[in-house]
């Protein structure tokens, strides 16, 4: 066939050497210009890589279009504010919302997406599916969209311009757009060619018009560049991650139960769908949140830990599935050289669900559990690799004695302890992998090796240096003991009597505890409850709940241990003597002081006759003497013994050994309550100094030795100063020791009394009323730290114009420290005091006058007339006689007082400006008085 319309050939095609002549040169014509196309597919310029076909760019082969969040987004407000402000503000930007599978990245970007379409944006989604051709597409077909030429695309497509340039000078001139690249977990091969993200030239940019929106899990600001802004997700929090389970499963259980279930799953999304879907089914075996709580422990494997059998072929169902979605990062990370990544989290997973201390993970750990080689340098990139990709936390630290804000750091002589921790979820799939089927025993034995190992570095570390360690090992320790054979038990049980008692020296109770109760347990089954060795595990038990203000349960069992070591060792045993002083230091915590101070006193002359005057418990013996003389309020004697124990301290244990500071802490107190202030508060602060310095800022002791200072400063009248201390102490006493211990409540008092000295007395008020509602349920209406509580907010309410009310509470208090501590208590004349005044305001003048007359009485003498409170009540008489019109009685006094505060207090303390006034006024008064009664004499006649 021909194209022509006649059969008759042209006279030029009947001519061979013409027709052979042009379709040779057609032929070198067409194979040159294939050569040059594929020279320039091959050589694009700027590493453009090649020409992408116009129709597969126009045509396109999926959707672009985000997807649709089906459930309510739960707990991320913070992080969609914040993306919402970038796409609604000036210019645009790149943004990398990153962290470990499992946390809704994909879902957050998606709301993001629809709320920026609600406001006009348009969006478009793109997956990375791992191929940076397929990339190239589909940013192309997006440049289309946002209305870049073909004639443009064209050049691109042969060569002319880079596409990867020709699409980004486009989005960079157009404004209004959103760019969604989800799921760029392998950022090192998004290209084109071999361009790091970093640099910016590549498909991911930070400047464009619009928002470019990528979601990774790698979490590395290298990755990414300075420009890129990295959106870090956490786990939700345990309220939203319950109400993501009520959304999915409203009729399962409470909020509580709910939220209670959400912290067991870590917060993660991915769990908690996974839960809530389960839950939503009506034939489910568990139907609520408890339910299924309590089946993770037994079934974990059937609930979370399940395997799917398409996870292996097909990665968008295992990023859905629990089980499997780590195993991506984990593959990626061996793909790019990081060999022991996944042994190390594997064995990760074999510790307790707590930080790990990071200098367990050594070299040798990892070879002697898994058997392979492993160097330092190993070691390190593979726990990298793994924190790069969100399956491992290296928490900062925020617990006493640990580097963090607030905490210590190399500044004041303990180095930084790096800690590493994994997400609960992260930790029970690999170990719940491993162990079906595994090698466990092996791995587990250099475990417990290595922790035995690490106890014993800790338990030689001079000073605090070992602190920090020793409370990150201290939850690994009971699983340590469980896995223990008969034979190794005993040593196992050193090795946590060992570690407890590090713990007892940082102040660290709450850890010790752990470990205490796990070695009486022991004890008493191995040994028998009458074994020597389980009578001082008991006592140190004891002990340690008594630091923690568990005190009735620490004195039933100090009470126990005293009568069997009196029945087995003896009454003059040096145990026996010991754990007659502890429950006499427990039942002063309990409040009962008189009883307390009768055993302290039995206890300190068998000391000095058994072990001597110099003996260290000797010592421990007369402090504790006459710390219960000054609850009793015998203060010179007590000052007296503290004097005297201060003395010997210093020279048999030396002036920074702990028990030196302690007493020296000790004498200030009783200086205080002499009314000596200044001179206490100079040995607080002293004894403050050497306590951050020996034993760091988070120290229980550190923390009393603070609010004692705070005291001081405060019977000073330095009451700003004293605020800021014990707003500090507060503070850190709710972080370490608890909002209920008896020592927490104790700050809290100090600083209601501290705002009420400035004037903040509302706030005062409601401070007093929380603190002294909790001071009745942890220490009971009986105990002289609730009858304090109660004392100060009255005095709180009477400074608010609550009179009455005021009146009935100081008149209630009296009653029961009459009743409790005796009428010649100090705080028994505080009270009467207090409620002189509450009367004196409530116009029953005569009768508050009476009552200062005899509290001035009471304390001139059992406090002495120089002390601060005597001359309070002088103070407080004369304005009851200002107020009964005895002026010139009432100036007398208010004179005198002047006088001795100046002398004692000085001239700028605030009781001692108070007095200067309060003589003015009566001086006032009385001259008033005297012009009355000459205007009122009758006339001479």
């Amino acid at each position: 066939m021909t194209n022509y319309v006649t059969a008759e050939l042209p006279g030029w095609a009947e001519n061979t050497v013409v027709v052979w002549s042009v379709f040779g040169a057609l032929v070198v014509v067409s194979l040159g210009l294939f050569f040059w196309e594929r020279r320039l597919a091959a050589v694009a310029p700027d590493g453009g890589g090649r020409a992408v076909p116009l129709g597969r760019i126009a045509a396109g082969g999926h959707s672009m279009e985000p997807p649709a969040v089906s459930a309510r987004v739960r707990g991320r407000e913070a992080e969609l504010e914040r993306l919402g402000g970038l796409v609604r503000g000036d210019g645009g930007g790149m943004v990398v919302v990153c962290g470990v599978g499992g946390l809704g990245k994909t879902t957050l970007a998606a709301e993001a997406a629809a709320r920026a379409r609600a406001e006009g944006r348009v969006v478009v989604w793109v997956r990375w599916r791992d191929d940076p051709a397929q990339l190239g597409q589909d940013f192309a077909r997006a440049a289309h969209v946002l209305g870049l030429a073909e004639a443009r695309l064209e050049e691109a497509r042969t060569g002319r311009v880079s596409l990867v340039d020709a699409v980004w000078e486009h989005l960079a001139a157009v404004e209004g757009w959103v760019i969604v690249v989800d799921n760029v977990d392998t950022p090192g091969r998004v290209g084109p060619g071999s361009e790091p993200p970093a640099g910016y030239r590549g498909w991911l940019r930070p400047y464009g018009g619009g928002v470019l929106l990528v979601t990774s899990r790698d979490t590395s600001a290298q990755t990414w560049g300075p420009d890129a802004g990295l959106l870090h997700l956490q786990p939700l929090a345990g309220d939203a991650g319950g109400a993501v389970l009520l959304d999915a499963a409203p009729r399962a259980g409470t909020e509580a139960e709910a939220e209670a279930l959400a912290v067991r799953l870590g917060g993660l999304p991915l769990g908690l769908n996974t839960a809530g879907t389960y839950l939503s089914v009506p034939t489910s075996r568990h139907r609520t949140f408890a339910a299924y709580r309590r089946a993770l422990e037994a079934e974990f494997g059937d609930l979370l830990g399940a395997e799917h059998p398409g996870a292996g072929a097909d990665s968008d169902i295992a990023r859905r599935v629990v089980r499997h979605t780590w195993d991506l990062s984990l593959d990626q990370l061996h793909g790019d050289g990081y060999v022991l990544a996944r042994p190390v989290l594997q064995l990760l997973a074999l510790f307790e669900a707590a930080p790990v201390p990071r200098s367990l993970m050594t070299p040798e750990l990892v070879t002697g559990a898994t058997g392979l080689p492993a160097t330092a340098a190993a070691v390190d990139a593979a726990l990298a690799g793994l924190h790069q990709y969100g399956l491992l936390y290296t928490p900062e630290a925020t617990g006493p004695g640990n580097t963090g804000p607030g905490d210590d750091g190399p500044g004041d002589g303990v180095l930084p302890v790096s800690r590493l921790q994994l997400h609960p979820l992260v930790r029970d799939v690999t170990a719940h992998t491993l162990t079906r089927p595994g090698p466990t025993d092996a791995w587990l034995t250099a475990v417990d090796d290595h922790l035995a190992r690490a106890v014993g570095a800790v338990a030689g570390m001079p000073g605090r240096a070992g602190w920090p360690i020793a409370r990150l090992l201290a939850p690994h320790l009971p699983a340590h003991l469980d896995r223990s054979t008969q034979r190794g038990l005993t040593t196992a049980v050193g090795t946590l009597d060992d570690l407890a008692d590090v713990l007892s020296d940082a102040g660290a109770a709450s850890e010790e505890l752990l470990l205490r109760r796990r070695i009486l347990a022991d004890r008493e089954r191995v040994l028998g409850p009458d074994d020597p060795d389980t009578f001082i595990t008991r006592n140190n038990l004891a002990t340690t709940l008594g630091d923690l203000g568990e005190s009735q349960q620490a004195a039933g069992l100090h009470r126990q241990t005293l009568t069997d070591y009196e029945r087995i060792l003896g009454p003059d045993h040096p145990h026996t003597l010991n754990s007659r002083n502890n429950l006499a230091t427990t039942l002063t915590d309990l409040g009962e002081h008189r009883q307390a101070a009768e055993l302290h006193r039995q206890t300190l002359t068998d000391y000095e006759r058994i072990l001597g005057p110099d003996h260290p418990d000797t010592l421990g013996s007369r402090n504790n003497l006459a710390n219960a003389l000054n609850d009793l309020g015998e203060h010179r004697q007590a000052a007296e013994r503290h004097r005297q124990t201060l003395t010997d301290r210093e020279r048999i244990l030396g002036p920074d050994h702990p028990s030196t500071l302690t007493s020296r802490n000790n004498l200030a107190n009783a200086l205080n309550d002499l009314g000596e202030h200044r001179q206490a508060a100079e040995r607080h602060r002293q004894t403050l100094t050497d306590y951050e310095r020996i034993l760091g800022p988070d120290h229980p002791s550190t923390l009393s030795s603070r609010s004692n200072l705070a005291a001081g400063l405060t019977d000073l009248g330095e009451y700003q100063q004293a605020a800021d201390l014990h707003r500090q102490t507060l503070t850190d006493r709710e972080r370490i020791l608890g909002s209920d211990h008896p020592s927490t409540l104790n700050s809290r008092n100090n600083l209601a009394n501290a705002l009420s000295r400035l004037g903040e007395h509302r706030q005062a008020a409601e401070l007093h009323r929380q603190t002294l509602t909790d001071y009745e349920r942890i220490l009971g209406p009986d105990h002289p730290d609730t009858l304090g509580s109660r004392n100060n907010l009255a005095n709180a309410l009477s400074r608010l114009g609550e009179h009455r009310q005021a009146a009935e509470l100081h008149r209630q208090t009296l009653t029961d420290r009459e009743r409790i501590l005796g009428p010649d208590h100090p705080h028994t004349l505080g009270s009467r005091n207090n409620l002189a005044n509450a009367l004196d305001d409530l116009g029953e003048h005569r009768q508050a006058a009476e009552r200062h007359r005899q509290t001035l009485t009471d304390r001139e003498r059992i406090l002495g007339p120089d002390h601060p409170h005597t001359l309070s009540s002088r103070n407080n008489l004369a304005a009851g006689l200002t107020n009964l019109g005895e002026y010139e009685q009432a100036a007398d006094l208010h004179r005198q007082t002047l006088a001795d505060r100046e002398r004692i207090l000085g001239p700028d303390h605030p009781d001692t400006l108070e007095s200067r006034n309060n003589l003015a006024v009566a001086r006032a008064r009385l001259a008033e008085a005297g012009r009355r009664r000459w205007w009122q004499l009758p006339r001479r006649r």
